[in-house]
């Protein structure tokens, strides 16, 4: 509402930041990524003819992180009516130009596809970089997108504690809990099947299977009752992965199956046939489970 009044008096420049707003909360709740892909494609075209181009180019690296997880690469010879750029020359962009602003979404964008795609060490390195660039005279802000790096960055910590047995990475799943309890406070909505999820997390790193699962189920729950279906999913593959694990393999793959269903229908194709892939991993060895 607030993007087309802005357009309709003219206010480019609200527009667009409007759009950026619009693309940083809807690549986390939004339920239909490729609804959401489409507006971006329909905002590309008509910025074509403004010169706003650091925020066109943050509104770029959501479009990159949406089109992973759907996997129609195809969508990028589409004529947008501008130069598109994928998050690795966005990268070179922001470095260009010094821009703290579009780093922060590559970053964020960045971490979002690689945790679901389960390539774990990189998140943490990218939660790592997050951290520096905000480090200085804005150390302590609170930024909108912090808990993206408090979830991911814990979830991803927790399960290289589990692979490697080095302390450091639970201490960082410990902290994560912490403050997603603090989070907690703001937004029971938002935030609490995100701590279930990482409370389950920490209680399977801890060797108390029988609380992880509580914690497994009620995240599951917690995401369906709040509409979070993405989230749901992601309960369900981790919690399918607890289960094949801990050698519960049936139940274990109703779980996963599960997690396809609900990525499916966020849009997230490819996300969905990476879990395939998983289910075909089920009777190799153990440890090709583990994290990347």
């Amino acid at each position: 509402k607030g993007y087309n009044s802005a357009r309709i008096v003219g206010d480019v420049g609200n527009a667009v930041q409007l759009s950026v707003g619009y693309c940083v909360v809807h690549l986390f709740s939004k339920p239909d990524l490729i609804g959401f892909q489409q507006y971006m494609v329909n905002f590309f075209h008509l910025m074509a003819k403004y010169k706003q181009l650091g925020l066109i180019s943050s509104v770029m690296s959501f479009f990159d992180a949406v089109t992973h997880l759907i996997g129609n690469v195809e969508v990028y010879k589409i004529d947008m009516g501008i130069e598109m750029k994928k998050n690795k020359e966005l990268c070179r962009v922001a470095e260009q130009t010094q821009s703290t602003y579009l780093m922060h979404h590559i970053i964020v964008t960045r971490m979002h596809v690689h945790f679901y795609f389960r390539e774990y060490i990189l998140v943490v390195g990218l939660a790592e970089e997050y951290r520096i660039i905000h480090m200085g005279e804005n150390k302590g802000t609170k930024r909108i997108l912090d808990w993206v790096v408090v979830f991911f960055g814990g979830i991803s910590a927790l399960c290289l504690a589990r692979d490697t047995k080095k302390e450091k990475w639970r201490k960082i799943g410990e902290e994560s809990v912490k403050t997603m309890k603090q989070l907690l406070g703001h937004s029971t909505w938002n935030f609490e099947n995100k701590l279930y999820l990482l409370q389950a997390e920490l209680n399977y790193t801890n060797k108390r299977d029988d609380m992880a699962r509580l914690l497994y189920q009620a995240a599951i729950e917690s995401a369906n009752n709040h509409s979070l279906f993405h989230e749901e999913a992601l309960a369900h593959e981790l919690y399918g992965a607890h289960l094949v694990e801990t050698n519960m393999i049936v139940e274990g793959i109703g779980h996963l199956r599960s997690s396809v269903e609900k990525y499916a229908a966020w849009g997230a194709m490819k996300k969905a046939n990476a879990v395939l892939d998983l289910i075909e991993l089920v009777n190799q060895p153990i440890y090709l489970w583990k994290c990347k």
